[in-house]
């Protein structure tokens, strides 16, 4: 997956923007606000803190050793860093993604759910 691909996939979610809060060389992906991903576009290797269920995020880290590892600067509970080049399938990293958008969605008060659905 390229810099480019992963902005484009971050961005096909329901209400998903690209913000810089944290300055112009870190994209944050927002949902309604929540933050769902967090990457240095032009960062080598490519990366991304990802939101996951905690047993989900330690399975990963094991299952995936060095390419997914506890979130950098993030809680390590509930993030984790994924190494997007390299040995991960795209296919993987898009599930990753989209399980990290689910998790803030579900978050959300349910009014915010609702505004998401008719949109």
């Amino acid at each position: 997956m390229t810099p480019e691909e992963l902005r484009a996939f971050c961005l096909s979610f329901n209400a998903a923007v690209e913000d810089f809060p944290f300055g112009p060389e870190f994209s944050v992906f927002k949902v309604l606000g929540r933050m769902f991903a967090l990457t240095a576009l032009d960062a080598r290797p490519l990366t991304v803190n990802l939101k996951c269920d905690p047993e989900d995020a330690i399975r990963l880290r094991g299952e995936h050793e060095g390419l997914i590892v506890p979130g950098w600067h993030m809680n390590k509970r509930h993030w984790n860093t994924v190494t997007v080049e390299g040995a991960l399938p795209d296919r993987l990293v898009r599930e990753l993604i989209e399980d990290s958008y689910d998790l803030v969605v579900a978050g959300l008060p349910r009014a915010e759910r609702l505004r998401l659905d008719r949109a």
